[in-house]
């Protein structure tokens, strides 16, 4: 069964922060990325801290759900930088 949720050990440089373009968490897509969905888990994270997972328009929902069902998402808002910013 395969998984379209991210694979940590893929995505070194997924925010786009050195040379490449962000792209989407999701695994196996290399679709652009134009949302930030800013989760963090309240057992391993303290509450200010936000990790970021990135999405294009097909995977946003999708992911925004695997979060949002454990209790993790705190946000979802568009990515910075992206076209409309």
């Amino acid at each position: 069964m395969t998984s379209s949720f991210p694979d940590p050990h893929n995505r070194p440089d997924a925010l786009g922060e050195g040379t490449t373009p962000p792209v989407c968490s999701a695994k196996g897509c290399r679709e652009p990325a134009i949302w930030a969905l800013r989760w963090n888990n309240p057992r391993l994270h303290s509450a200010g801290r936000r990790k970021t997972w990135v999405a294009c328009d097909a995977h946003r929902a999708q992911l925004a759900e695997f979060l949002d069902l454990r209790g993790f998402l705190r946000a979802t808002e568009p990515l910075a930088g992206q076209p409309g910013q």
